[in-house]
């Protein structure tokens, strides 16, 4: 059936600036695809991948170049082939999902296969900031479970913001997100000082393309790859390397990759976790039914906006909550 698609880039504000390692984020545009095939429409938000120079210009352009095959009426089998993973085509496969959805009368989720959606517990994120700062926002986010600190590779700093942040929080599941911020010659040193603090996920602690530096590297916290895995196919070279595989649905490509990368990362004895790039609850809505399959959920982006989309997700007493009012299918 022909679609009409809409194609629009949209900026975000957020509520103050927000630092990881090498970079600060103060705003952030996003791409926003609508599909209408005259009775129903589906949506898309992508923010695309800032450190693979995947801005919102460029997936504009991909998403036009693509405009004919798109309006022919397209299915999200044949968009896999069409597009590469990325931005472009998370955009669109999120606006096929909700499209598909709409137009059988059922949910997205339960086109995927994916069990009914309950709350999740969701990381609360602590950019990266002095030590008492981070302490101070710890105890800001007093309903959080679960706290994800950004480091920035400056190791007795990094590890002095653990510290503060964990005698501020000590009851709290914590992980750490090194932003490929360290090399292999400092990681016993960071793990070591990670450990007394009771830290039990360390993310991307190497440079994307060191992976082969973890070959026979023995941790006691779990590692978690994000930079290092993108899409499916980088998922296999993780065995041996990391523990948890990070899914974000700009990376890969969208909710049929993200998917199909979750069943992968089980069949190879993988943790699965669901992470996001800036963007308001449009684009966490897609990654909370794949956050349904997750070991760890990351999906606080909203959170960091000046202002989000109405209806939005729902945070309360630590968890996060979508329904398909937000996105997702059912109504016409």
């Amino acid at each position: 059936m022909p679609l009409k698609m809409h194609v629009a880039v949209e900026k975000l504000r957020l509520s103050a600036p927000f630092r990881i390692s090498g970079f600060v984020f103060e705003e952030q545009d996003v791409v926003l695809v609508t599909l209408d095939d005259g009775r129903h429409q589906g949506r898309g938000e992508a923010s695309g991948v800032y450190y693979l120079g995947d801005t919102a210009q460029s997936m504009v352009a991909s998403i036009e170049a693509a405009r004919a095959a798109i309006e022919q009426g397209i299915d999200r089998a044949a968009l896999q082939k069409l597009l590469q993973p990325g931005g472009a085509r998370n955009a669109v496969d999120c606006a096929l999902w909700e499209l598909d959805a709409r137009r059988i009368g059922t949910t997205v989720w339960e086109l995927a296969g994916v069990p009914a959606p309950k709350p999740l517990v969701t990381t609360f994120t602590l950019g990266a900031d002095e030590p008492a700062v981070m302490a101070a926002g710890a105890r800001k986010y007093a309903e959080a479970k679960s706290l994800k600190l950004k480091l920035t590779g400056e190791l007795a700093v990094d590890l002095a913001r653990v510290r503060a942040v964990r005698e501020a929080r000590p009851e709290v599941w914590m992980g750490v997100d090194a932003n490929q911020g360290y090399g292999i010659d400092t990681l016993d040193a960071l793990i070591a000082g990670l450990r007394p603090a009771n830290v039990s996920l360390l993310e991307q602690p190497l440079k994307r393309g060191r992976e082969a530096d973890l070959n026979g590297f023995k941790s006691p916290i779990p590692i978690a790859a994000d930079e290092s895995v993108l899409s499916l196919k980088d998922v296999a070279g993780l065995v041996g390397r990391f523990d948890v595989v990070n899914i974000k649905l700009d990376k890969c490509g969208g909710l049929t990759e993200g998917l199909a990368m979750a069943h992968a990362a089980r069949r190879i004895g993988l943790r699965v976790m669901v992470g996001n790039m800036v963007g308001t609850s449009l684009a966490m809505a897609p990654a909370f039914v794949l956050g349904q399959l997750c070991d760890v959920v990351d999906l606080d982006g909203p959170i960091f906006l000046a202002k989000d989309r109405t209806p939005g997700m729902t945070y309360s007493k630590g968890s996060a909550w979508s329904s398909e009012q937000v996105w997702g299918g059912t109504h016409a």
